[in-house]
This record gives structure tokens, C-alpha cells and sequence, in this order.
């Protein structure tokens, strides 16, 4: 393409999450990530192969170099837009880097549970009637445990596409790669990893999606020879590990059950 009366070479054209896939360096058949912005959008790589999912996740071209590999994708409609509610909606905290110090500031979500299908939701339900709610409120509750319940409601509908991804690939996600803006949200992470029972790891360069299209860029350019020698570039910054007492606590069976009534367009518990 001519721009500024130069020829530049155009290496690389991506969609959003298969550039973050590509910049997390997830390369082989198994690896996984998930950005954690206004929505969740998690991909796994599936290999030189479509695979048809079972539970209503999207199957999808990774990306084509030559050799096509495939992914399975799955999104969540609400994810960090739910902090932005509680600022913009509730008023319970001034901005969105403040809702970590909040949630923290009780052991746990107090029984609250909250699920924020604002938009309706996405995979692996694809129910544009559902509505949000709340339950399990008491006279104790605290803005607190509204805040700790929000993020913990993003992390449970991430766990669902993960299950999801689990069953349809028919193999084990051993570490799943996080990046966005949310996922500098320790309590989030560390819920997360507790959650799914695996280690979560934060690239140096969180910015991933613009990680992925410069990296196309560069390895259609020679800036790097090969997806090899871009993978060496990928550094941790930080690192959750499952915790596994956590983890039995958080997966027991709910006291309350949520069911979803899309005829009239509302949930009860």
C-alpha cells in the first residue's frame, strides 16, 4: 500500500482476538487465552484442523500463514463492562481501579451472586432474552461484597467457556494466557486460576491484540524468521497459581440455582 507517497508491504491482516492469540504466542494445539476487556473472548488453538463444537462455541480460522491453523472460540458479552456498571451505574466506586481494593476488603461475596447478562448472553448460552440479576442478598451486605460478586460473575462465565473448550477439544488446557485491561486485576486473576484449577500467566505486553498484528507484521517482513523466534520474545510478567483448597470451595454445588426463562424475558432464582 502507498502511504505518504511511500510503498509500504501490508504482512498481515488479523481479527481482533486471532491477533491476541497470535501475540500470546499460542502456537499449539491446546494452548489457550483469554482477553479480559468490556467482554471475555476466549480462543484455543485447535491445530491444522477445524473442530465442531458440541456446546455452541464458534469454530474458527486462527490464522493463515501458509498452513491454516483453527481455533475454538467462546465469548462473554459482560466482563469488565460489569466493573464499569458499578462505577458509572451504582456509584459504589469513583473508577475502575478501585473495585479490587473494594473486593478484597471482604473475605468473600457474602452469599451474593450475581449474573451480569446485561446483553443477554453469550456461549455457550447465545440467549439474547436473559436478563441480569442479583440474588442471595441479606441486611449485611455491603457495596464490598457487590463488588467482590461482579468480579467473581466474570471469572465464573469464563470457567463456562473453558468447561466448554475442555469437552469439545478433548484434551487438557495446562495454562491459560490472560491479557486486556482486567487482567491486571490480581483478586480477579488469582479467583480465576483457583477457578479452572490451572496456572494463569500475564505477558510483559499486555496489549496482546496489537502484539499479534505487529508480530504478523514482523515474521512477513523478516523481522523475525519464524513463529519460533517470536515466541522467545514472550516474557511473564506475572504468574497465579491454583490454589486447591480454593478451588474445592468455590466449585461446590450453589445453594441457589439460577434458571433462565427467556419466554418472559427474565431470570429467577
Amino acid at each position: 500500500v502507498r502511504i505518504g507517497g511511500a510503498d509500504v508491504p501490508l504482512a498481515g491482516i488479523a481479527g481482533d482476538q486471532q491477533a491476541a492469540l497470535f501475540g500470546q504466542a499460542c502456537f499449539a494445539p491446546g494452548m489457550a487465552k483469554n482477553t479480559y476487556g468490556t467482554g471475555c473472548f476466549m480462543l484455543m488453538n485447535t491445530g491444522a484442523r477445524p473442530r465442531p463444537s458440541r456446546h455452541r462455541l464458534l469454530a474458527t480460522v486462527a490464522w493463515d500463514r501458509g498452513d491454516r491453523s483453527y481455533a475454538l472460540e467462546g465469548s462473554v458479552f459482560v466482563g469488565g463492562a460489569v466493573v464499569q456498571w458499578l462505577r458509572d451505574g451504582l456509584g459504589i466506586i469513583a473508577s475502575a481501579g478501585e473495585v479490587e481494593a473494594l473486593a478484597a476488603s471482604v473475605p468473600d461475596a457474602g452469599g451474593v451472586c450475581f449474573v451480569p447478562a446485561f446483553t443477554g448472553l453469550g456461549s455457550p448460552h447465545w440467549d439474547p432474552h436473559a436478563r441480569g440479576t442479583i440474588v442471595g442478598l441479606t441486611r449485611g451486605t455491603t457495596r464490598a461484597h457487590l463488588a467482590r460478586a461482579a468480579l467473581e460473575a466474570i471469572a465464573f462465565q469464563s470457567a463456562e467457556l473453558h468447561e466448554a473448550m475442555r469437552q469439545d477439544a478433548a484434551q487438557p488446557v495446562t495454562e491459560m494466557r490472560v491479557d486486556g485491561g482486567a487482567s491486571v486485576n490480581a483478586l480477579l486473576m488469582q479467583f480465576q486460576s483457583d477457578l479452572l484449577g490451572i496456572p494463569l500467566l500475564r505477558p510483559q505486553v499486555n496489549e496482546t491484540t496489537a502484539l499479534g498484528a505487529a508480530a504478523l507484521a514482523g515474521i512477513g517482513t523478516g523481522y523475525w524468521r519464524s513463529e519460533a523466534e517470536f515466541t522467545a520474545t514472550w516474557r511473564v510478567a506475572a504468574r497465579h497459581e491454583a490454589n486447591r483448597a480454593e478451588r474445592a470451595r468455590i466449585s461446590a454445588p450453589p445453594d441457589v440455582v439460577v434458571h433462565v426463562d427467556p419466554f418472559h424475558k427474565c431470570m429467577t432464582a
